[in-house]
């Protein structure tokens, strides 16, 4: 299962990367406005850190023309470029026209098993449904996970499933479970997998015994 980073935090994902378990970089309009920084030197920055992994952009126009215009100005940043495209007919356009020309994509904003088989067969390179924000409309998102993957399954779609909108641990271990190829995640919670109060307590005890040992 791949690991990307979902922030556009350039000390976030310097951090994470150096841990040795990141894949790529997803960001979004909100994650780069949070930053605050001129965009170009933002995401250069953020292409240095990560030496060629995937970094997901997005586009904001909503017309076919904007969106494939945007994604080639986008793609021209580096190889590593991959074009986040909104689920809409408008988007599945931009898609299909994008992949033919060797940009990748990734069709966001997914939140249905049939818009997910819709991007598949559109040839995007990943679809990513947004399984927090289901949750917090009291539907269970991760379900729809295990829809997309065994829809892909079934027909070999050679788009891979990025669970996004990650809110917490157990969402990760429920897409590791259904067999999702990859999880962006906020580095929060790349902190909160990282820790478990049995293992701070094993060193703890370690370091205690330890002072124990004589030294001469």
């Amino acid at each position: 299962m791949k690991f990307f980073i979902d922030t556009a935090n350039p000390v976030e994902i310097r951090k994470a990367y150096e841990m040795g378990v990141i894949d790529g970089v997803t960001t979004n309009p909100t994650l780069i406005s949070k930053e605050n920084r001129n965009f170009d030197s933002l995401i250069r920055e953020i292409c240095e850190i990560i030496q060629g992994l995937p970094i997901s952009l997005e586009v904001i126009g909503l017309k076919f023309e904007e969106m494939v215009q945007e994604a080639r100005t986008l793609s021209k940043i580096g190889e590593n470029i991959v074009v986040k495209i909104p689920m809409t007919s408008e988007g599945l356009k931009a898609v299909k026209t994008l992949i033919a020309e060797g940009i990748k994509t990734n069709t966001t904003l997914v939140f249905s098993p049939t818009q997910a088989l819709l991007a598949a067969k559109a040839g995007s390179t990943y679809v990513s449904p947004f399984i927090g924000r289901l949750d917090d409309i009291s539907q269970t998102g991760m379900e729809l996970v295990g829809q997309i993957v065994t829809i892909f399954d079934n027909y070999g779609f050679d788009s891979e499933v990025i669970v996004s909108s990650i809110r917490h641990p157990i969402h990760v271990l429920e897409a590791a479970l259904m067999g999702a190829d990859v999880a962006t995640i906020p580095y929060k919670v790349i902190e909160q997998l990282v820790k478990h109060p049995l293992t701070d307590i094993g060193i703890e005890r370690f370091l205690a015994d330890w002072e124990k040992v004589p030294k001469k």
